[in-house]
């Protein structure tokens, strides 16, 4: 990270922005490695209510796949599916609907942020440890 970095702040790059939402931990991590670097750390969804957030980027037009779920903190069925409503009604209170607590993370593939939509298909669902997978494909 700090080479890339490196190599962006001498192309002008003078902040990064960064999607975290509550960990402070990683907050100060990512600001003092960046302040090593004369690069600013931003954090513009920082402190906003994740249940209230997860639902607006759905009713945005968001379209993402589960693609790993720590079985430790979720159960493995959730791999796989479409983060949407209905998966949001289903998680366990602490479960955090974002995932901001490494509970799952998800692979975005249409949205108001995209040109246009990735054409792709839930490939395997494997097991590695406590951790399931979900493999994400483009379409032919």
């Amino acid at each position: 990270m700090n080479s890339v970095l490196s190599e962006a702040r001498t192309s002008g790059v003078t902040a990064v922005a960064f999607g975290d939402l509550f960990l402070e931990d990683i907050r100060r991590y990512r600001e003092e490695r960046l302040a090593e670097l004369s690069i600013e750390a931003l954090f513009p969804l920082w402190g906003l209510d994740t249940r209230v957030l997860a639902r607006e980027m759905i009713r945005a037009g968001l379209k993402a796949l589960v693609t790993s779920v720590d079985t430790q903190q979720l159960d493995a069925r959730f791999a796989g599916q479409l983060f949407d409503d209905r998966l949001l009604n289903e998680l366990p209170a602490t479960v955090d609907p974002c995932g901001e607590r490494g509970e799952f993370h998800t692979f975005a593939f249409e949205g108001p942020m995209f040109a246009a939509p990735l054409s792709i298909f839930r490939g395997e669902v494997v097991t590695r440890g406590p951790f399931i997978y979900a493999d994400v494909l483009l379409s032919p």
